[in-house]
């Protein structure tokens, strides 16, 4: 046992480990979406993650030991959201058509995921360094991070604020569409990559390409707004 213990040590110190455990804990995290027919509350990401913290919490890992060896896939976060650019530009007509449409949806859309989150914080109470943490909730987490540490904030509350807000849109947003009536591709995916960023893009993509396509145009154009928007809205809390 002691052997064992041992192995397991030495492992725990390499940087592949937990690369190799996030890995597999999506692939299994996949498969069960897959058994369930894609069902939403069986979202990939959601499972993945509640693997890889059981498996953290099991072995005694502290988080700095896991992302030291899991951050090649916090840096692959760039690469792949520039990669959304390729099914952008296969339905660059379709894009084209409903550009204005689109553009007002992002003000609409970017203003109010920031105001409400904000106004909502600070009626309830809520310290000034954790409302700038939540106030860029709605964009791929790189950027939320980048926005957060600029503003002197915690990015790694960041982080977890905008894994919570693209887990609950991407599990919501399917039933949501559904009830209200919206079957137009353009406009669930839009409203997904809006609210739900990168998670929401993925699970539009599991919908259909359309709807994966404008998911990823309201990612990247949230983010470039929010960008703008954050450091105004926060310089108001001083």
């Amino acid at each position: 046992m002691s052997g064992e213990f041992a192995v397991w040590v030495y492992l725990s110190r390499t940087p592949l480990l937990w690369l190799t455990v996030t890995l597999i804990a999506y692939l299994v995290a996949d498969r069960i979406a897959l058994a369930t027919n894609r069902h939403p509350i069986a979202n990939p990401v959601l499972v993945a993650i509640v693997i890889t913290a059981t498996v953290l919490w099991l072995t005694g890992t502290p988080y700095g030991s896991y992302f030291e060896g899991a951050q090649f896939v916090h840096f692959l976060l760039g690469p792949a959201t520039v990669a959304l650019a390729i099914p952008l530009y296969e339905y660059r007509a379709t894009v084209m058509r409903a550009l204005l449409p689109m553009l007002a949806a992002l003000v609409v859309g970017s203003v109010v995921a920031l105001a409400s989150a904000v106004s909502l914080a600070l009626m309830l109470g809520i310290p000034r360094d954790v409302v700038v943490a939540l106030s860029p909730k709605s964009v791929t987490t790189g950027v939320a991070m980048g926005i957060v540490e600029a503003l002197g904030g915690d990015p790694t509350l960041a982080a977890v604020l905008v894994m919570l807000t693209g887990m609950t849109g991407a599990i919501v947003v399917t039933p949501l569409m559904n009830r209200l009536g919206v079957e137009d591709p353009r406009a669930r995916g839009f409203s997904a990559g809006l609210a739900a960023h990168g998670v929401g893009t993925a699970r539009a993509f599991q919908v259909s390409a359309v709807a994966g396509t404008f998911a990823g145009i309201a990612l990247g154009l949230n983010a470039f707004l929010t960008a703008i928007v954050v450091p105004v809205a926060v310089s108001f809390l001083r």
